[in-house]
Parts: structure tokens; sequence; C-alpha cells
């Protein structure tokens, strides 16, 4: 490519690739999407990042490796069946503060209509590609606050309920029991507390908001619980539920830290630190009260 200095071709050659890798993505996604609207939003980004890769490509030859493209294209497409189309969408765009970025140091190597490209697509990246993906409006999404605020309560409570009962008894059906009866009476309180909240929230459904609230507790509390009943080691199924607990907080501060464009490292931190503090505060105090109390005689090893 004739007269096309050096660093303008350094400069496109690192954008150019995630520019086709996120066309092949979205197209992939609208050809899996079954909502018309969305589907239709879906392929205007793609045709977005389409033409900001054939726009990038006058400026250096590239040869995109097709398989590593759809390999990432595919597993976009299985977050999108496990976490929804929206998720998918925030979380490719998580990047474009750093193009936005490299757009503009590119803009001194540009001049008249190219200049003018260039600067559209930094718009398109700033304000039309946000306004498409918060139209996607999925129920996932008006409902996430629900979602996390039953599995982050039921992890943390739970858990803390768990390491209680070490104090208590060696009996791990008996704490896996105490650890089911105490889940399903908070599932049903923080059901009840997620309706009466919603109600006064416009455009969603206390009803859905109470039984996302509760399934996500209870989903969760079951999981935890699990351990318990497949050893009778209660240690063993303490460490178990702890870890279940740490995977859980792994997978829900990941997707509400991308819907809410939040750091997933500090609110995973976070939420790990509030799981493990309690259950070593819960820990001491169900020691001190079997102790004091001799329950751990009374409910046998």
């Amino acid at each position: 490519m004739e007269g096309i200095s050096s660093s303008l071709a350094d400069a496109a050659r690192k954008a150019v690739l995630d520019e086709y890798r996120e066309y092949v993505t979205y197209g992939i996604l609208a050809k899996l999407e079954r909502n018309e609207k969305r589907r239709r939003i879906l392929e205007t980004l793609s045709s977005q990042e389409l033409g900001h890769f054939q726009f990038l490509s006058r400026f250096v030859e590239v040869k995109p490796s097709l398989w590593r493209v759809r390999l990432h294209a595919y597993l976009m497409a299985l977050l999108r069946l496990i976490f929804g189309v929206t998720f998918v969408a925030k979380f490719s765009e998580r990047g474009e503060q750093k193009a936005i970025i490299h757009y503009r140091s590119m803009e001194g190597l540009l001049h008249g209509d190219d200049l003018a490209a260039l600067q559209n697509i930094i718009r398109e990246e700033e304000e039309h590609e946000k306004a498409l993906i918060s139209q996607l409006d999925e129920t996932i999404v008006r409902y996430m606050g629900a979602l996390v605020l039953g599995l982050a309560d039921a992890i943390i409570e739970i858990t803390g309920t768990h390491a209680g009962t070490l104090g208590t008894t060696n009996n791990t059906i008996v704490a896996g029991v105490i650890g089911l009866i105490v889940g399903v009476g908070a599932a049903i309180s923080m059901a009840s507390a997620s309706y009466l909240q919603t109600k006064h929230d416009m455009g969603k459904s206390p009803a859905i908001a109470a039984l996302v609230t509760g399934i996500g507790y209870i989903f969760a509390v079951s999981l935890i619980s699990l351990p318990y009943f497949l050893t009778h080691n209660i240690y063993l199924a303490f460490g178990a539920s702890i870890s279940v607990g740490a995977l859980l907080t792994l997978l829900f501060t990941f997707q509400a830290s991308v819907y809410a464009e939040k750091d997933f490292r500090f609110e995973f931190l976070q939420t790990l630190g509030l799981l493990l503090g309690t259950a070593f505060l819960t820990y001491f105090i169900g020691e001190w009260l079997g102790y004091l109390f001799g329950i751990r005689g009374l409910i046998g090893a």
C-alpha cells in the first residue's frame, strides 16, 4: 500500500483484527437470535464492525485467522446461551474505551475524508453502539439486581450457618438439614422483601422479582448444602461447601460486573472477603456456644 506511513499501518493493524472478530461474533449471534428486534440490533452492530474493518483494511494488509475468530465467536455464542445476549454484547464492548483512545491517537495521521470517517467510527464506538446494546432489553437484565440479591445473600448466610454448626455437631446430615431449613426460610423472606421493594419500581413485575430472588436463593442454598449429604466428614463437607460458594461468587460477580460495567476483581474480592469473614466469625461463635451450652453432646457426633 503505497503512500501509507508505517505509523498509520501499525496503528491500523492493532485495531483491524478486533473489528473483524466483533463483526463475525455479532453476525453469528444474530443468526442464533429468535427475537426479531434483538436480531436486527445485532445485525446492525455486525454491519458497523464490518464497516470499521473495511476502513482500517485500507491502511494495512491483514489476513485474519479464521479458526481463531470463529472459535471466539462460538465461545461468545455459548456465553450467550448461559448469560444472555446483553451480557455478550456488553462483554464484547468492554474494551471500547481503549479502542477509542487508540482511534484518537490515529487522528493526527489522517486527513480529509479519511479523518472524517475515523471520527465517525469514534462516534459510533462512544454513542451508537452503547445505545443499540441498551435496546436489547432482556428480562434477565431488568431483574439482574433481584438475582444477585438472592445469590449473594444465600452464599454468605448459608455458609455462615454451616460454619456455625461446626461447633455444635459432627453430623453432616444434621448440618446439611440445618442449612436447608435456614435457607428455605430465608428464601421466602428475601422473596417477600424483593416483592415489596419492586412494587415501587416502574417497568418491573413484583411477582417476577420475588420469583427470581427466591429461585436464586434456593439454587445457591441447594448447591452449598449438597456436600453435607455426600460425605460424613464435617470438615471435608465444609471445605467443599466453601469452594462451591466461592465458585458461585465468581460466576455471579463476573456476570454482574459486566452488566454494571464495574471492576470485576474488586467486586469478587469484596464479596469473597465477606463470605470468608462471615464463615470465620460464625465458626468461632458456634464453637463458643457449643462449649458454653454443651450442645455438641446433646446433638451427638
